[in-house]
């Protein structure tokens, strides 16, 4: 998919940079050439040397280099391109390219390239939460710059953790095909409505106790995300996450299941519906207004459980106004395939992708998923893809159903 496509990546300075050597190597095995400016920042963290050997072209550093500029150099690096990828971007990058700034070669090729840009930022999650970096993102979102999200987890600093973290450099190799297969006309989903649910519901025992589960919101987020970037126009109905809106859609928050199914009817009618939430089963049939107190005895206090609306079954069985493709999720942790297919008649859905949730997966709350695409006419066995991987895959899947793919 990359073939013959021509990238300038520009190198910030963050400890992240050293994965770029390996985003290189991904980029050119995929038929992609590669120029590279590093900035002065950048190379406190990896050597010209180093990203000359893997681009095979020389790096740019200097705007004030006499033998490029005699020849207007950075507007010619600028505009030589098809796609212009800033990795890791940094908040001082990201600050300058939101504000016009254009005091070195890699911002002054920013401002200059006519070719379209992405960014993945990289920094210290207090930095990425800061309010200044968050109207940068918006900033160049609304400038038509593509923002990859940063990913979740432990970072250099001792005992720092959040988001922040430069996604893995197949993460973004996939995201650069992603936006070559969406330039090239990949608007599968133009025009029609999506429905998406995501996260978990927390179901309250009294006050300050509920009952939940682990799900993250991960893999129905980059399903509404993926959507949205194949031209539907999309919902998201989301449980309480610890991740961010993904952008363009339009995001209904609620806890419980109740409120989800409620939020899902107001949605229709839609085209498609994925129901990818982990909706808890059951209930407190009469939650407490006061927090419940230990009473000494030693027994612990009795839960009257109500079983909670099945949503996936409410739309997949719904008369007038059904979505043409409705999408369940099974989340299992034995008999993976047999229970989906169980599902699958049971609900009333189109397809069921039903995945392997055992702890030992590190799927719930994990970047990676391996999913079993079950219909009525068989099963497909995806390889273990990450939770973006799955998504588009999805996408296209569901485009193909409703006839917009070949």
């Amino acid at each position: 998919m990359l073939a013959s496509k021509r990238i300038l990546l520009v190198i910030g300075g963050g400890i992240a940079a050293y994965k770029v050597l390996d985003l290189i190597r991904r980029l050119k095995e995929r038929g992609a050439s590669v120029r590279a400016i590093l900035t002065r920042a950048g190379a406190e963290f990896v050597t010209p040397l180093a990203v000359g050997a893997l681009t095979e072209t020389r790096v740019h550093t200097d705007l004030f280099d006499l033998t490029e500029e005699q020849e207007i150099g950075h507007i010619r690096l600028s505009r030589e391109a098809d796609l212009v990828l800033v990795a890791p971007a940094t908040a001082d990058l990201m600050a300058k390219m939101a504000n016009g700034l254009a005091n070195d070669l890699a911002s002054t090729c920013l401002l200059a390239t006519t070719a379209p840009v992405m960014v993945c930022p990289a920094m210290n999650p207090r930095m990425w939460s800061h309010p200044a970096t968050r109207r940068n993102a918006e900033t160049l979102k609304r400038d038509g710059v593509v923002v990859i999200e940063p990913a979740s987890g432990r970072m250099a600093e001792r005992g720092e953790e959040g988001v922040g973290r430069l996604p893995e450099p197949l993460e973004i190799v996939a995201a650069v095909e992603r936006f070559f297969a969406g330039a090239g006309g990949g608007a599968l989903l133009a025009g029609r409505r999506v429905i998406v649910t995501s996260g978990p519901t927390l179901e309250p025992i009294d006050p300050v106790r509920y009952i939940a589960n682990r799900s993250s919101g991960r893999q129905g987020h980059a399903i509404a995300a993926a959507a949205a970037r194949a031209g539907a126009s999309v919902t998201l109905v989301s449980g309480p996450v610890a991740i961010p809106d993904p952008p363009g859609v339009t995001v209904v928050k609620v806890e419980t299941a109740r409120q989800m199914l409620a939020a899902v009817e107001q949605a229709l009618p839609a085209d498609v519906a994925v129901m990818a939430a982990a909706v808890a089963d059951w209930r407190v049939a009469t939650e407490t207004s006061s927090k419940i107190k230990k009473d000494g005895s030693g027994r612990p206090p009795v839960l009257d459980l109500a079983e909670n609306p099945d949503i996936l079954k409410a739309i997949g069985q719904l008369g007038f106004g059904r979505p043409a493709v409705v999408v369940g999720f099974a989340a299992e942790t034995d008999d993976v395939e047999a229970n989906g297919r169980a599902k699958l008649a049971r609900k009333g859905a189109d397809l069921i992708v039903a995945n392997d949730v055992s702890p030992e997966t590190g799927v719930m709350g994990g970047t990676r998923n391996t999913v079993h695409v079950i219909s009525a006419d068989g099963a497909e066995h995806w390889p273990t893809l990450t939770k973006d991987e799955v998504a588009e895959r999805l996408v296209r899947v569901i485009a193909a159903r409703l006839g917009a793919a070949p």
